[in-house]
């Protein structure tokens, strides 16, 4: 008896006790803050039942409800949520009436309630309790549940005994310079020593991804007498392709190297090279990877970019695409005005085009600027991309 049904059952004893010592029940019952009915009620449970007549009630059926499910229902239900502990009670009503169990998908939550078993991570909990308990064989099914809602197994490492094992590729979009464009990261990483290898590229094909694994990745196992078995990555254009066409997929071929991709809409397959990048960004603020390739163009590209006085901001009303057309004088005739303006139309026609046209030359040289920032090798293949 808990104390506040113990307070209750007192206060009530104390209203009989009292009514009976005033002999006015009326007065009892104003004191005590009861009515009369109340009175009444309290006093013939009290004569009928003793001071259990004192404690409340609840009102309902006592034990087991009427329309509970049968024991071997219930039993069946338990075991179904024992084997299969992700269905929900629609599923569940609907394999045992298969079986010939008529149940509702109600008086299958009903059951769960009563056991502690409505939820599902609940039922799971259940599963890999009798699983520690007793020794049963797992279906694949309920292997998959487990690894799936374990936070250990969630936070499991990848599986590489040693070096070459597995390593991870993926690209990664760095940003958009001005004059150059956009710019991606080719990362590699072992996933047993947690070696990386990183290189700048202007694009993203399958050249620049076979570039990385010749030109760094396998020297460097090479060089230790270690050999790559297989490389995971995701599903992009640079790495999947055609096997008997792609530059990427044949590249693998020849080195003997088995290519694995991950699921589909599933990046934490290939967690350990993001991560890689993301610390890589860390390491190296964007802001400041732009300064330093922009100071790089500015040395070698010295001919063909403009001075830096050039390179300011133009004051408010200048013109700086052409020289502006000479203004009709007012005793000039109106053919000679036409005349005047259509020639200034075409030197700032012609200067407009000498100022966009572009110079691929210095092109190659703004992307060599930014590939050497990486590697000095590499300017090479990056003209060669560009040529393309």
């Amino acid at each position: 008896m808990t104390t506040t049904t113990e307070k209750v059952a007192r206060r009530k004893l104390s209203l009989l006790e009292l009514a009976s010592n005033l002999d006015n029940v009326s007065r009892a019952c104003k004191l005590m803050g009861y009515s009369r009915q109340q009175f009444y009620e309290i006093r013939r449970n009290f004569q009928t039942f003793g001071a259990d007549g004192l404690i409340d009630r609840l009102p309902g059926a006592r034990g087991p409800h009427p329309n509970r499910v049968p024991a071997a229902t219930e039993q069946a239900i338990l075991d179904h949520a024992l084997a299969h502990p992700c269905h929900g009670a629609t599923r569940v009503e609907q394999e045992l009436r298969l079986k010939g169990i008529q149940v509702s998908s109600g008086g299958v939550r009903g059951v769960w309630m009563r056991n502690g078993l409505l939820t599902k991570h609940e039922r799971l909990l259940r599963l890999e309790k009798a699983t520690a308990e007793r020794k049963i064989e797992l279906s694949d099914e309920q292997v998959r549940l487990l690894e799936r809602f374990s936070p250990e197994f969630r936070e499991r490492h990848i599986e590489a005994p040693h070096t070459g094992s597995l390593v991870a590729v993926d690209t990664f979009f760095v940003g958009v310079l001005k004059g150059v464009g956009k710019i991606y990261l080719q990362t590699a990483i072992d996933c047993h020593s947690r070696y990386a290898w990183a290189r700048l590229y202007p694009s993203k094909l399958p050249i620049t991804a076979v570039h990385l694994m010749n030109n760094d990745v396998i020297p460097t196992f090479e060089a230790a007498n270690a050999k790559i078995d297989v490389v995971l990555s995701d599903n992009g254009r640079e790495f999947c392709g055609r096997p008997d066409q792609h530059p990427y997929e044949l590249f693998l071929q020849l080195e003997d190297i088995e290519h694995r991709t991950t699921r589909v809409k599933r990046p934490q397959s290939n967690g350990i090279v993001e991560r890689s990048i993301h610390a890589a960004r860390r390491a190296l603020p964007r802001r400041r990877t732009q300064d330093l390739v922009r100071d790089h163009q500015e040395r070698s590209c010295s001919t063909t970019m403009p001075s830096a006085s050039s390179r300011r901001r133009p004051a408010s009303g200048t013109r700086h695409e052409g020289p502006r057309a000479p203004a009709p004088s007012a005793t000039a005739s109106p053919a000679e005005s036409k005349t005047a303006t259509a020639k200034g139309d075409e030197s700032h026609t012609r200067s407009r085009t000498r100022a966009t046209r572009s110079d691929p030359q210095s092109a190659a040289a703004s992307v060599r600027a930014i590939t050497v920032l990486v590697h000095p090798r590499q300017a090479a293949l990056t003209s060669d991309i560009m040529g393309r």
